[in-house]
């Protein structure tokens, strides 16, 4: 039996190797080729060859979580209006926010030289608030007005922050604005967003721009760029009442847009820009060395007012350019240790307010109100004024902000940033303001009528990075609102933010918070 078992086990493992030879008998000699990724090393690390083609193609992104302390969404900046300036049971004590973030970037090598498309997104998810409803009822906000705009968003939202192609010396799309400082918003590797004192736009502005290269770190850039998502910070026509004589806890936050009214309304009159007839055009030289590098930058900014009253039949005033100017500085190589760094800029506008109060920091109106428990404060960034039949009257600021970058060794490092911003109206825009403008006149107890005002930011922060790209980040920052008014203004009921009618004192207001970032970086 064992015989008989041992001689079909030989016999069928001869067969199987008679039928495998057959078999490989008929395969080709040479199989085909894997056509495996390749590393692109001309543009850098992190590029790999996109399979069959020429271009080169890299991925990166980051996950971040951020906690604010003593802030509302959309922005971390300490709680200044609406739910957040009311200071009550409405106001949040904290914001939550989540975000994953990707890029991708493709280059080709042409005859006319390297092609190249950006693209940055980012996936956003934040805590939203409660907001009254009637009398004695709330409701969940998750997405107050402006909170999608600039890549803050308040629920659950995408952001496209770049999307741009560039070629033979040209960009086109959504870029950083050539008007902007390389260190745009963050001078000092700063979480806060909402810095005063220089141009914003640091997530993108639609654009067609030219920049030549003249060697030795020496560039310079020429720009029409679309100024009706980031530039306009709003003309206001005075000659027109805000709806419900309340211009101050239903006002336009600081930072991005109003939570319960449109952003057409705000402290004074109705905003009242017209269409976007003309591009901003900017301009830039830079120069790019070891020690650092200096920018000078310029804009023209166009007013286009709408009608004195709500029909084309009715007129308006005649509308005019404004313009801004700035001036950036960066110094490496300090004697305090390697990778230290100053940043620091200068910035002066007239009628185009928006490159100062930047976007981050005032959408929606380019009104600041900074308010209490029991007093309020004015403070409104348009880029022009006009009264019933006058001219268009440009609003004029300066402001500057900085940072200073310090590296304890491989794993710790911490910056303090701060900024300034002064506002100021014409002559005759405060002889409306203050005198017939219904708004404040409906106000009462007001002992001084000045719309002037400044503002005044600083902070610190300090960053823990354990391992390569990832880094944890306490900051704290502190602002304060100098205005110009006095007195007291009488407040009618506001249900929306649960401030009875009452006298509130008008003065000076401050705010505080305190942010926790944890960003893992690819």
């Amino acid at each position: 039996m064992n015989d008989l078992m041992k001689g079909l086990f030989l016999g069928s493992a001869a067969g199987l190797v008679v039928i495998s030879g057959a078999q490989a008998a008929d395969l080709p000699l040479k199989a085909k080729a894997v056509e495996y990724v390749k590393v692109c090393s001309m543009y850098g690390a992190g590029f790999y060859y996109i399979p069959g083609t020429d271009t080169c193609i890299k991925l990166g992104g980051y996950a971040r979580v951020d906690f604010g302390v003593n802030t509302n969404a959309p922005l971390f900046f300490g709680n200044t209006a609406t739910q957040a300036g009311a200071q009550n049971r409405y106001s949040n004590a904290f914001t939550w926010r989540s975000r994953a973030d990707l890029t991708i970037d493709t280059r080709t090598a042409t005859d006319y030289g390297v092609v190249r498309t950006y693209f940055d997104g980012g996936f956003t998810w934040t805590s939203g608030g409660y907001g009254g409803v009637r009398v004695g009822g709330t409701a969940y906000d998750a997405s107050p007005a402006g909170a999608s705009g600039n890549g803050a968003v308040v629920g659950g939202q995408l952001g496209v922050y770049f999307s741009f192609i560039q070629f033979a010396g040209f960009t086109m799309g959504k870029a950083v604005s050539q008007f902007t400082a390389p260190w745009g918003n963050y001078p000092g590797m700063n979480i806060s967003d909402a810095l005063v004192g220089g141009g914003g736009a640091f997530s993108g502005v639609n654009q067609l721009t030219y920049t030549a290269e003249f060697g030795n770190g020496v560039s310079a850039a020429i720009s029409a760029q679309d100024p009706s998502a980031y530039y306009q910070a709003g003309i206001f026509n005075l000659g027109v009442a805000s709806p419900g004589r309340a211009p101050i806890w239903t006002g336009v936050p600081p930072f991005f847009g109003p939570v319960f009214l449109p952003p057409v309304m705000h402290g004074y009159g109705l905003s009242a820009y017209g269409g976007t007839t003309m591009p901003d055009f900017v301009g830039q030289v830079r120069v790019d060395q070891a020690w650092g590098l200096v920018q000078a930058s310029v804009a023209a900014h166009h007013n286009n007012p709408a009608y004195y009253g709500g029909v084309e039949t009715t007129g308006g005033p005649a509308n005019k350019w404004g313009w801004a100017g700035q001036l950036a500085l960066t110094i490496r190589n300090l004697p305090t240790g390697p990778g230290d760094v100053i940043n620091i800029s200068g910035v002066y506008t007239h009628g185009a307010t928006r490159y100062n109060i930047q976007d981050m920091t005032a959408q929606a109106g380019g009104s600041t109100i900074y308010s209490g428990t029991d007093s309020i404060g004015f403070g409104f960034a348009p880029d022009s004024v006009y009264a019933p039949n006058g001219d268009l009257q440009l609003v004029t600021t300066w402001g500057m902000r900085g940072g200073y970058v310090h590296n304890w060794n491989q794993h710790w490092s911490s910056s303090i940033f701060g900024a300034y911003a002064s506002i100021r109206y014409t002559d005759g825009a405060k002889a409306y303001m203050c005198g017939v403008s219904i708004p404040f006149a409906l106000l009462g107890g007001l002992t001084t009528c000045n719309p002037d005002y400044n503002i005044a930011q600083v902070g610190a922060n300090v960053r823990w990075t354990p391992v390569k790209n990832l880094t944890f980040t306490t900051e704290a920052a502190y602002s304060i609102l100098d205005q110009k008014f006095a007195g007291v203004a009488n407040v009618p009921n506001n249900w929306a933010v649960g401030k009875p009618e009452g006298n509130y004192t008008v003065k000076d207001q401050d705010m505080w918070s305190v942010m926790f970032r944890a960003q893992r970086t690819w």
